[in-house]
């Protein structure tokens, strides 16, 4: 355990995102993109087992569920120090686990860097909100802003549904219930069911993986709840390309309808490495109006990019918009705008 304590507290004073414990490589940090080894012992498949062990001890879970499946999600706090989410596997027959840094609190929007046309999102009353983006992008970051905005602001019911629950909510204008997948309930489709028998007014769903979940969750968005959700995807296009592509091909006709309706704004993000090595995000918002609603009711999904980056007025900007706003500022260099970008010849021609 003493060891393990040793570990954690290294990656938080370093301010690491990730602790990497596998057998056959010393126990690394992830500072920023790059992976550091603490230390120069190779991990033993013995010592990952122990190690890992210290972890289920520490979280006081049960280890006999990963034994079984070889795969495993949770998360636990120590105290005066951080929260971390845990994802246990196994790899060549040995344990392994990616551990996770996440914050004590809400973070500041501002400070991470969220822009306030998202932060806006927290106003919504009803319809589908889609956050997408690569696994480590900071979607359940942004997600726990907008709810703690609402939680600050208005007087409702929100029910989040995680797998695992990141970060901790506190009671404030509005009573919050937190459910975690397989501790509080079996999957997201019986958790969606089962909350909309709950009276809430504001739902989060960590992630919508089949296409039962996805109609569930468009169902609770067409009956007036505020539907705020997860998909691993880059840009709204794919998104809703996504969405439609999970059901079988008889009922997509109905599901463009279904969706158009429903759908209030997609926000995709990645993050950046900035100058002095920070990590920067940029993000892509679609805000359904008409003519996006139009396109994705028509299958024309690939029209809305040119809708994206002409609907500035209307609180919208696509990846490439995002990413040169902040080259432009210095917090970016040049080489990596390019790199990151959906068009880099059209933003080589914007930055001159």
């Amino acid at each position: 355990m003493a060891e393990l304590l040793e570990y954690l507290n290294r990656v938080v004073k370093d301010e690491g995102s990730d602790l990497f414990i596998i057998a056959g490589s010393p126990v690394c940090e992830k500072l920023g993109v790059r992976v550091r080894p603490i230390g120069d012992e190779r991990v033993t498949p013995e010592e990952s087992e122990r190690l890992i062990g210290a972890v289920y001890a520490l979280a006081g879970r049960p280890i006999d569920g990963f034994r079984g499946r070889g795969d495993d999600d949770f998360s636990f706090s120590v105290a005066g120090l951080a929260r971390f989410r845990v994802n246990a596997y196994r790899q060549r027959g040995s344990m392994a686990a990616v551990i996770r840094v996440v914050a004590f609190g809400i973070p500041d929007w501002r400070s991470v860097g969220i822009p306030e046309r998202v932060m806006a999102l927290a106003e919504e009353r009803s319809g589908m909100i889609l956050v997408t983006g690569k696994a480590g992008s900071g979607k359940s970051t942004t997600q726990a802003c907008i709810i703690d905005q609402i939680n600050r602001t208005r007087e409702c019911h929100i029910i989040t549904m995680e797998n695992p629950i990141e970060y901790l909510h506190r009671n404030q204008r509005s009573v919050i219930s937190q459910r975690e997948i397989s501790i509080d309930t079996e999957d997201y489709l019986s958790g969606l069911r089962a909350c909309l028998r709950q009276a809430p007014d504001v739902i989060l769903l960590g992630e919508m993986r089949d296409h039962e979940t996805i109609l569930t969750a468009m169902t609770a968005a067409e009956t007036g709840h505020l539907l705020i959700a997860t998909l691993h995807t880059k840009g709204a296009v794919n998104a809703i390309d996504r969405i439609i592509d999970s059901f079988p091909s008889e009922q997509q006709a109905q599901v463009r309808i279904q969706l158009s309706m429903v759908l209030s704004t997609v926000v995709s993000q990645q993050l950046i490495v900035g100058e002095g090595g920070r990590l920067t995000p940029a993000f892509e918002v679609m805000r359904a109006n008409s003519g996006i609603k139009g396109l994705i009711r028509d299958g024309k999904s690939h029209q809305i990019d040119n809708a994206i980056a002409a609907g500035g007025a209307e609180g919208m900007i696509s990846m490439d918009q995002s990413i040169l706003a902040l080259c432009q500022a210095g917090r970016i260099s040049r080489e990596t705008a390019l790199a990151h970008a959906d068009n880099p010849d059209l933003l080589r021609r914007r930055l001159g």
